[in-house]
């Protein structure tokens, strides 16, 4: 995993706080979603799909991070929507990161040469550019032209000035292992970001493409060829060890999505960002008025063929800390790093 020693020590120590006061429901990394508006018409999202008169309204900053500071989570993921479309982005990143929380600010990247002087480097803020595939098939998913090659310049500016960078890439039914190996190889060889998120496109309900999503089986086999002849240890993934078991099929958890909650215009949405079952207006009604037993593979078919990290990769965070075996695994491939 190449998380910072920094930032696993932080994580690892609140991790510990919520063991000793033995807290069964506790928030791992907050995904806020201060608006929903964006300069992109991606086919595996559905935001825009808000009324015209949501995608205008904009998250008061004292309200961003209100909610942050209540759940308490050490993480926070700020998404969209575009988030640097928001006039106070930067304000709610300089309020987070003053309170040492670590921000990732997730982007298209359209806009972030025009932004960046707004924002300063710091140990606990990163860039999260979204790119998933090289430029012919990262184009054909976010339906405009030139959006690649404007976020690899903007990923190069960022670097340059200081800034941490990482990325995020979404896998659909049409990518192959070696689709999936080209654009990870030049993430991580030649633009040589920071660290690297990836995903099985999931079933979102709302996204205008429903063809493209792919199921457990078809998920499993994609990435246990990519991962094949040393791939796996050879890139920086952001991920746990035992979340990458899970996606290879060698490992299977069930959902803990309370681990990372989303909060957006309307509050806490029940039970992730994934799937709309209502709001509240706090963390805890959250965690304690949700029938979570009722979600899942094998309970609710809408979760099916979703293999998300928000609903996984904290389940396989929370078992790797109840293992030595796992903890250990999980320390030595932090310390020893990607192979080169």
């Amino acid at each position: 995993m190449a998380m910072p020693l920094r930032q696993t020590v932080r994580v690892g120590t609140y991790l510990l706080g919520q063991r000793i006061r033995r807290r069964e429901k506790f928030p791992l990394i907050v995904e806020l979603e201060p608006l929903f508006a964006c300069n992109l018409k991606c086919e595996g999202c559905g935001k825009i799909q808000h009324p015209a008169g949501v995608l205008k309204q904009r998250m008061p900053v004292a309200q961003a991070v209100g909610a942050v500071v209540e759940s308490g989570a050490p993480m926070v993921s700020i998404a969209g929507g575009e988030p640097l479309m928001h006039p106070q982005i930067h304000e709610i990143v300089r309020q987070l990161v003053a309170k040492r929380k670590y921000v990732f600010l997730c982007t298209n990247a359209l806009l972030l040469r025009k932004k960046i002087e707004d924002f300063t480097p710091s140990p606990y803020f990163a860039f999260a550019v979204h790119i998933d595939g090289l430029r012919e098939r990262h184009d054909e998913s976010v339906a405009k032209e030139g959006v690649f090659d404007e976020a690899v310049e903007a990923i190069k500016e960022a670097k340059r000035r200081g800034f941490r960078v990482t990325t995020n890439s979404t896998f659909f039914n049409t990518d192959t292992p070696q689709t999936v190996i080209e654009v990870l190889d030049y993430l991580n060889d030649d633009l040589k970001v920071d660290e690297m998120m990836i995903s099985p496109a999931y079933a979102y309900e709302k996204a205008p493409d429903q063809e493209h999503f792919l199921g457990v089986e078809q998920t499993r086999e994609l990435f246990r060829k990519a991962f094949a002849g040393g791939n796996r240890r050879r890139w920086r993934l952001n991920h746990s060890p035992l979340f990458l078991d899970f996606l290879e099929g060698r490992a299977d958890f069930a959902c803990t999505a309370w681990a990372i909650p989303n909060y957006s215009l309307f509050g806490w949405q029940r039970p992730c960002y994934l799937m709309s079952d209502g709001y509240v207006p706090t963390y805890r009604e959250l965690v304690e008025e949700t029938d979570w037993d009722k979600y899942g593979r094998g309970k609710d078919p809408r979760c099916a063929n979703c293999m998300a990290h928000c609903g996984y990769e904290p389940t396989a965070v929370l078992a790797t800390m109840g293992s030595l075996r796992e903890s250990l695994r999980a320390a030595r491939e932090a310390v020893s790093g990607p192979r080169a």
